[in-house]
């Protein structure tokens, strides 16, 4: 019976797009839209609705740390493993992926506050806005104990902290190749317990919930579990069947999790099981749409913050000026998150996919050994 459900004579089907691995990037990016903008209506979403639209934040960015090292390892880990990519060539891939992109939209933000200012409407709120703190945001080393990253685009201490992991990855990759599947799955679980106990103890800080400034070693436990879970995919099948109830039972356990009250360990516990059923989860028949916004994923989680300040610069403007009521105060904040929806297709689409094209013919002009184009959107957070 066992065997019925779950065989080591095959490894999960290959990854692909168009299936609930996408669809999941594109849901949690827009959950991440609503955390980010729950708080910016006429009353916050988090005392009129329910405390979890404040708390499951950071257990979605979680999702995408984890969900990063699991979709990495199984597009480039034997790549990786057996040298056909370098080290160098890996992590400079994957730098080129996440860098311009960020620069971009932080000069745009830094560009929207000197206008507003210079016209006379400064930001309500300028210890958000602090020039000392840009520096290690502009360079993404914010998330490694180093002063800055506070305010601005805050979101991209993940970004930081990524990069610090695409370093690790290489290193990884060759340890984790001569670890059976259960193997490996108890490493990934047993590390990631240790560095919660470790954090509790040396930072009084479990370790799904650390400071922005300790964001590497927030996401690195959740990366190196991600790993893991894929590296138990490829040596383990699991029933298509059995997938997708585990999908949907774990999907509706992390949002009563969050309803119930923080309990932030077994959060990340059935972010797993949800990551782990996705991927084991065949797509048979793949959708254009879903594969498109997942694509954009990355887009949206890296310009949200940049729209929200300015949508409602403008709107708390037009409130105080216009006394405009609350009915109308909420249209508004609607239209902010559809904005925030809209405008990171339009920055993907017009911006972000024609510098990575004419960056991936760069790489090929330097003569690097050319990589087959991954059956999957890449790393949650980079789309």
């Amino acid at each position: 019976m066992f065997a019925t459900l779950i065989s080591t004579r095959n490894g999960t089907p290959p990854i692909a797009r168009g299936g609930w691995l996408d669809a999941l990037r594109f849901i949690v990016a827009s959950l991440i839209i609503l955390h980010h903008f729950q708080a910016a209506g006429p009353h916050a979403l988090a005392e009129t609705v329910h405390p979890m639209f404040e708390v499951s934040g950071f257990l979605l960015t979680n999702f995408f740390l984890m969900d990063s090292g699991y979709v990495l390892m199984r597009v480039y880990g034997e790549q990786v493993r057996s040298g056909r990519m370098s080290a160098g060539d890996f992590v400079l891939k994957r730098v080129l992926r996440v860098l311009p992109a960020h620069l971009i939209v932080l000069a745009g933000l830094v560009g929207l506050v000197l206008a507003a200012t210079a016209a006379g409407a400064p930001p309500r709120n300028p210890e958000w806005f602090a020039w000392d703190q840009l520096p290690a945001q502009l360079l993404l080393v914010q998330s490694f104990g180093l002063h800055g990253g506070l305010g601005w685009n805050a979101p991209t201490w993940s970004i930081s902290a990524l990069i610090g992991c695409y370093l690790a990855f290489p290193w990884v990759v060759r340890r984790l190749a001569t670890a059976n599947p259960w193997t490996a799955l108890a490493w990934g679980v047993g590390a990631y317990l240790l560095a919660n106990q470790a954090t509790w103890l040396l930072l009084d800080h479990p370790v799904w919930q650390m400071p922005m400034k300790y964001g590497f070693f927030r996401a690195l436990p959740l990366f190196f579990l991600g790993m893991c879970l894929a590296r138990f995919a490829e040596g383990v099948w699991v029933n298509p069947r059995l997938a997708r109830w585990t999908l949907l039972a774990a999907s509706v356990g992390f949002f009563g999790l969050q309803f119930a009250g923080k309990f932030g360990l077994a959060s990340v516990g059935v972010i797993a099981l949800i990551v782990l059923a996705a991927g084991a989860v065949p797509v048979t028949r793949p959708s254009k749409r879903v594969e498109k916004a997942a694509v954009v994923s990355f887009a949206m989680f890296i310009t949200n913050e940049v729209v929200r300040i300015a949508w409602f610069g403008a709107v708390n403007v037009a409130v105080a000026r216009l006394a405009l009521p609350e009915a109308v105060q909420w249209a508004l904040w609607g239209l902010g998150v559809a904005a925030a929806v809209g405008f990171a297709f339009a920055f993907h689409h017009l911006i972000d996919a024609p510098i990575q094209d004419r960056i991936r013919l760069w790489l090929k002009g330097r003569g690097r050994r050319p990589v087959a184009a991954p059956t999957q959107p890449v790393v949650s957070l980079e789309g």
